[in-house]
């Protein structure tokens, strides 16, 4: 069988990988650590699960529109609006399934062969992949923790060209976490403005999940002119522990809008009804969930971190965002595990921790840069106790 050769462009996700990979060893009577995982501990808020019960009992479960239930729509808008001074009307809103299918909606609706997407780096796995399965060229301005990972407007001008389709930008960030202060967003947008032909990607899915008392801001709230070309894409994935639920959603122009939902009325249709239902209660209910969760991120984010930077070759960024941190472990290369297997990168690192400490964590390379690896702590404090013994213990081993 011959496959499309767009099938050769991609990678699997390594994310999802790691996690099953450790999953399976679970299910095998495994004590595995599993540091891969990019979705909360916790579960979804009761008062969700009711709405999505009450959903199911009234019978809400028949095809629907393909872009979203207006209710869904109505309580985006008003959380656009309550939360960052942004309106829009239903026409300017489009649910899919998940953020990540809206964003390969706006990649599919948008790129032309031989147009350039920039992206700063490290990034999520799927925005590259994204772009080459629609006939576009990835631009990377890599960072690293000298600079907080934070990319600068002199970088990105220098990377803008004619071909520039759009920027696609997270902050917090996966998978450093990095959040942009309002100053730093405001002098990246500057840029923006002055290249008229480029559009804004912002990709808020960890907006709520900020510490060290920083204040979320994106692009268009700060530069209201960036609005009109600023696709705000986000979901209720990480902020109500609702990952399984799989809904995502983009605010942006109309005819942009339009233009994905017939794009996804030949894929999935709608997203799933009853999803759908559960989410205009996330949006328009009880938001005391949110900060239960922020804070116990908050002190995981801050036990991790200061552990890890105790272990003699690793250095690790205290990001401000996300539920991620971004450990450099290149000091651990060049070294030699007990079984005699020398370490040359991320990915020979991260698969001598698993099959010696049995803990999983993902290859830095996966996210653009091989100094690297992301640790979710999305898990128990008990369990990252223990995963950072372990990775301390195998560190130690090595020659």
């Amino acid at each position: 069988m011959k496959l499309a050769e767009r099938v050769n462009k991609i990678q699997p996700s390594p994310t999802l990988a790691i996690d099953a990979k450790a999953k399976a060893l679970k299910a095998q009577g495994v004590d595995v650590v599993g540091f891969g995982a990019g979705e909360p501990d916790f579960d979804t808020p009761e008062n969700i699960r009711e709405a999505a019960k009450k959903a199911i009992d009234n019978g809400f479960t028949r095809y629907m529109a393909v872009g979203g239930a207006d209710d869904l729509k109505d309580a985006i808008i008003a959380k656009m609006k309550r939360d960052h001074g942004l309106e829009y009307t239903r026409d300017e809103i489009s649910v899919a399934c998940g953020a990540k299918h809206t964003l390969y909606n706006i990649s599919q609706a948008l790129i032309e062969e031989g147009d350039e997407v920039i992206i700063p780096g490290p990034y999520w796995v799927s925005y590259p992949d994204q772009i080459k399965l629609a006939g576009g060229t990835p631009v990377f301005i890599m960072a690293d923790e000298s600079t907080g990972f934070k990319i600068t407007p002199k970088q990105l001008d220098k990377a803008i060209t004619p071909k520039t389709k759009y920027l696609i930008f997270g902050s917090p960030c996966n998978p450093t976490g990095t959040t942009y202060t309002k100053e730093e967003l405001t002098a990246l947008g500057q840029v923006l403005i002055k290249h008229q032909h480029v559009l804004l990607v912002t990709d808020d899915i960890y907006e709520q999940l900020i510490y060290d008392g920083m204040k979320f801001y994106n692009m268009p709230q700060l530069l209201p002119e960036l609005k009109p070309r600023t696709i705000v894409v986000n979901g209720v994935s990480k902020t109500y522990a609702m990952t399984g639920w799989r809904i995502g959603y983009a605010c942006g122009p109309k005819e942009l809008m339009s233009a994905m939902t017939k794009m996804q009325s030949q894929s999935t249709s709608n997203a799933t009804s009853i999803a759908q239902k559960a989410s205009v209660e996330a949006l328009n209910g009880s938001q005391d969930a949110i900060e239960k969760m922020r804070l116990e991120f908050e002190k995981r984010r801050t036990y991790i971190a200061d552990r890890l930077n105790t272990i003699p070759g690793v250095s690790c960024f205290k990001s401000n965002g996300a539920f991620y941190v971004f450990p450099n472990f290149s000091g651990c290369y060049g070294k030699t595990t007990p079984s005699g297997k020398k370490i040359e990168n991320s990915t020979d690192f991260a698969a001598y921790l698993l099959e010696d400490a049995k803990v999983a964590i993902v290859p830095g390379i996966a996210f653009g840069d091989d100094r690297y690896a992301r640790l979710s702590y999305a898990i128990s404090i008990e369990n990252i106790k223990k995963g950072v013994d372990r990775i301390e213990e195998a560190i130690k081993n090595l020659k």
